[in-house]
């Protein structure tokens, strides 16, 4: 596997993140720059509120994790119009999430955020509460810590998907 590919997509995820913010959004977003014929702006769009462990309470999932879970079901899940799913296609996805989620665990220690925040920056934040919000910022956590969580969340989920390529080749 080529790896300069991986490293420019942990490169987007993290600049992403620095930039624009939005933990789920800039894992898809980054996706979306190196895969442009995957890009949908409602799946973009649907990845908003997941940022900061859901609506920035940082209680639920990593959004980044969120946002690679998104892209794994943009390509291997089923479709409203074929919900019955009679070729099992959702356990494709089902797999590819339980493997990203074992890979980014074993890098990040959580797929929650909250938790997550603890292990880089010794506590979590509540992001909606502005004392909690200029803290975070202060502790690194969107020049450093997010980023990086972000690409690395981007890196795993190429790195899967060209995985799953080259099975199909």
């Amino acid at each position: 596997m080529d790896e300069s590919i991986l490293e420019k997509a942990y490169d987007l995820g993290y600049e992403f993140e620095r930039t624009y913010h939005g933990c789920a959004q800039c894992v898809v977003g980054a996706v979306y720059q190196l895969f442009p014929q995957m890009r949908s702006e409602d799946i973009f769009r649907a990845a908003n509120a997941q940022g900061g462990g859901m609506g920035l309470t940082s209680l639920g999932q990593c959004g980044a994790a969120v946002g690679a879970g998104m892209i794994i079901s943009q390509l291997y899940g089923r479709s409203l119009g074929d919900i019955a799913d009679p070729e099992k296609k959702r356990f494709l996805a089902y797999r590819l999430g339980q493997e990203f989620a074992s890979r980014f665990m074993e890098q990040t220690g959580s797929l929650i955020c909250g938790d997550i925040q603890k292990k880089k920056m010794g506590r979590s934040f509540n992001l909606l509460n502005q004392n909690e919000w200029d803290t975070f910022e202060d502790a690194g956590g969107h020049d450093t810590h997010c980023p990086d969580v972000v690409g690395t969340a981007t890196r795993i989920v190429v790195q899967m998907l060209l995985e799953q390529m080259e099975a199909k080749s």
